[in-house]
């Protein structure tokens, strides 16, 4: 490729391979140019040192085939899906199950027994892919499946028959619904929230005539309104696996049966189907109640969620309790001489305080750190990410709602507690920009919220 428009040394795509040798007999694009890209090209490349032979130096000249799908490698796609695997619903603690007391399983849905469902866009070829069935049948032997759906679209309900059929006859069973390729990639946008086709269907029909309430999983990358299975008390749980990876099917049995205590968040807002009629085009973030426009992101939506940003339960209960944290911070008494850069220390304007942070000589010096314990007041041992956010106290329009300081994960046994530690910088992860794209930090009261605990500080001129 010789990808030059616009400034760039490289497209990853096929338009500058079809496109180039016109610009050039049009004369939009100069032999200069070219030459300007190839230095770029070849100078980072030659610091690589890929045109060296291969040395000591340089481990990735002795890569080869013996470091693909390696034990270690696999092992790291497993604990990726262990931590990324969301529990979104758990009603009654249906989950974990007992091996013990499950001898028959049945596993519905078009992904129960299709390897491809398990990579998502830009996957490369996987070396032994473990289905939902293969990894189920390592745990319970007598592992039954019926599609429903004769693929993801899910078209039509030929199949439901035979699905039915095999949840009769289960003592559990495992709804496999959502997304894959065929729905969403980088040149394929939805246009729905929903599950796809008759998916919706399935899962209530199945969930009809199951001895006990059914588990659904949801696969794929986006956000799916399963406000249905929310309030059904037919549906004891639901998880999000996304997409997995190629033991994927070896780690969703550990996390059913308990072999590992899910502690996963969601990396984004599940907004209803109705956020649908919002235009794709209007990318505004902040809420406009005069035009009925809900916003966007956590940091600015005001209307309902399926669930929230950050949501995720665990077989266990964790609470927290913030150990140490600032009362105050006072910009005029920071041991910085000169911390405000300019006059007036601060702006007010519509009945606000502020600062900006531009003005700030040394967002360094307001650095200051959270300590927090989390208790694990459950009965099993776990692992979760532990998120920490940011408010003002006042409702202010136009600002974040609440926003993202920070995040851990972290293990703690059952019964005891852990301490942790976030750094919180009041300039980036305090701050806000304002309508007109300057980035302020308000002063007065704000909020630094962890689970349901709170901590309240001042931070004035």
């Amino acid at each position: 490729m010789i990808p030059v428009f616009q400034g760039m040394d490289v497209n990853c795509g096929s338009f500058l391979i079809r496109h180039t040798k016109s610009a050039i007999e049009k004369g939009k694009i100069q032999e200069e140019d070219i030459n300007h890209a190839l230095y770029n090209l070849f100078s980072v490349q030659l610091r690589l040192g890929l045109f060296e032979k291969a040395s000591e130096n340089q481990w990735f000249t002795r890569l080869g085939p013996s470091n693909v799908c390696t034990k270690e490698h696999r092992e790291l796609a497993a604990e990726a899906v262990r931590q990324g695997t969301v529990l979104l619903k758990n009603d009654d603690s249906f989950l974990p199950l007992k091996r013990s007391e499950v001898s028959h399983i049945a596993m519905i849905g078009a992904a129960a027994n299709d390897a491809y469902i398990m990579g998502g866009d830009y996957t490369g070829a996987p070396c032994d892919p473990i289905t939902f069935l293969k990894g189920m049948q390592a745990f319970v032997p007598q592992t039954t499946v019926a599609g429903g759906c004769k693929n993801v679209s899910c078209d039509s309900t030929d199949g439901f028959g035979e699905a039915i059929e095999a949840a009769k006859r289960a003592d559990i069973v495992v709804v496999i619904a959502g997304l894959n390729l065929t729905q969403e990639t980088e040149d394929l946008d939805r246009v729905t929230l929903l599950l796809p086709g008759k998916q919706q269907d399935l899962v209530n029909i199945i969930a009809s005539v199951t001895k006990k309430p059914i588990v659904l999983v949801i696969t794929g990358g986006g956000p799916v309104d399963v406000s249905f299975a929310k309030q059904d008390t037919r549906i004891a749980s639901v998880l999000w696996i996304g997409y997995p990876g190629e033991v994927g099917g070896q780690v969703l049995p550990e996390i059913l049966f308990g072999e590992y205590n899910p502690g996963g968040k969601l990396p984004i807002t599940w907004y209803p189907e109705s956020f649908t009629a919002v235009p794709m085009t209007d990318m505004n973030m902040r809420a406009d109640p005069l035009r009925g426009y809900p916003g966007r992101t956590y940091r600015f939506y005001t209307g309902d969620a399926v669930y929230g940003f950050g949501y995720g339960l665990s077989y266990t209960k964790y609470s927290y309790n913030f150990l140490q944290g600032p009362n105050r911070i006072s910009l005029s008494h920071s041991p910085v001489p000169g911390l405000i850069s300019r006059k007036p220390a601060y702006t007010r304007r519509d009945g606000l305080d502020y600062v900006q942070v531009e003005d700030i000589a040394s967002c360094e010096s307001l650095v200051f750190s959270v300590h927090i314990s989390v208790a694990n007041d459950g009965a099993m041992d776990g692992s979760h990410a532990v998120l920490l956010f940011a408010r003002s106290k006042s409702r202010v329009p136009g600002f974040p709602l609440k926003q993202l300081v920070g995040f851990e994960r972290v293990y703690t046994a059952a019964g005891r507690s852990t301490n942790m530690e976030i750094k919180v910088d009041p300039c980036k992860h305090m701050s806000a920009a304002n309508t007109e794209g300057r980035r302020v930090l308000l002063l007065g009261s704000h909020h630094l919220m962890v689970g349901d605990e709170v901590h309240e500080f001042v931070i004035e001129a």
